[in-house]
């Protein structure tokens, strides 16, 4: 089967996360795989999630989802008469695991919104479907109102905003770099995530560790909203410790040659020197799509597991990949 394919195709339900889309189609693969033992299966398995992950441009929310079904795979208790009987019974679990993983962000929201005040300013980054499910719970109760930011390259806080304006909730795009500018006003801060980490850092939208570094400095609560199947056992010392960084991040261009763009432009070359123009695509490609944020600067983590620190994030992964 074209593991891919499938990937992209479970992800055309808007409430399919990546991670969740991620073990959809392994479940799929486990259902048409030929494998006659356990060996077998986590080789074809893990032989998925290598394919997913080398298609895509960031594998961290995809890898999170592949190391939660193959470890629970591996570990799964069983009686089964028969290797096929144990797959369908695998495959039955993975299915209904994903359907209850769907009702997670109704619990972080309900778990989030005891700490969030009436007639609070929120600032939240890029988009995230937790986060609006927090939001739109916390209006139903409470009055607040919301800076979002503008989250470039991809620019997902226009996103955010459309949606928190249809729903009646009073809020306003900010530019990124007027987080600083805007922190004072603010509350507390509610993110998303790509994946929490085993040091109880977080890995999200670029931009969101300069939030919380500004948050931390104004002594305002920077809260991170993760469904469990986010929580990866991965330990980054640094933003190139990630598994989406590249070389090609933050690399300088070779010099162009005055002649070459003397040959190209069409305008005459002002006395000065000359024009180069560079476009947000070329920017976009050079520069990150996530950061990572370091667990000091992070107030908790509401989680459907409960409320935790950052610390108790690791405790909780020993003991989920342990069995």
């Amino acid at each position: 089967m074209d593991i891919w394919a499938t990937y992209q195709r479970k992800l055309e339900d808007v409430q399919i996360s990546p991670p969740l889309a991620a073990i959809l189609a392994l479940v799929d693969l486990c259902a048409t795989s030929t494998a006659g033992t356990m060996f077998e299966l986590v080789k074809a398995l893990n032989e998925g999630s290598d394919s997913l992950k080398q298609h895509s441009p960031n594998p961290i929310s995809i890898n999170a989802g592949c190391e939660l079904f193959i470890a629970f795979v591996t570990l799964f208790p069983h009686d089964s008469a028969s290797f096929s009987d144990l797959k369908m019974e695998l495959v039955k679990q993975g299915e209904i695991y994903v359907r209850q993983a769907l009702t997670y962000r109704r619990k972080i929201g309900e778990l989030a919104v005891d700490f969030i005040k009436d007639d609070s300013v929120i600032l939240t980054h890029s988009y995230s479907r937790v986060v609006m499910e927090t939001l739109l719970l916390a209006h139903r109760s409470k009055r607040i109102s919301v800076f979002v930011t503008e989250a470039r390259p991809r620019g997902l806080g226009v996103k955010t905003a459309d949606a928190l304006t249809a729903a009646g909730i009073p809020c306003t795009v900010i530019l990124d770099s007027a987080v600083a500018y805007a922190m004072d006003k603010v509350d507390c801060v509610l993110v998303g995530s790509e994946a929490v980490v085993e040091s109880g850092g977080l890995i999200n939208a670029v931009g969101s560790l300069n939030i919380a570094i500004i948050a931390k400095a104004a002594n305002k609560p920077f809260y991170a909203l993760a469904e469990s199947y986010k929580f990866h056992r991965l330990f980054p010392l640094s933003q190139y410790d990630l598994p989406s960084h590249n070389p090609r991040i933050l690399s300088f261009p070779p010099p162009i040659e005055r002649d070459t763009v003397l040959a190209s432009s069409t305008s005459p070359i002002p006395s000065s020197g000359y024009e180069v123009f560079i476009t947000q695509e070329e920017i976009a490609k050079n520069n990150p799509d996530v950061d990572y944020t370091r667990p000091d600067l992070i107030s908790l983590v509401f989680s459907d597991i409960g409320s935790l620190t950052p610390g108790g994030v690791s405790a909780y992964l020993v003991g989920m990949f342990a069995g």
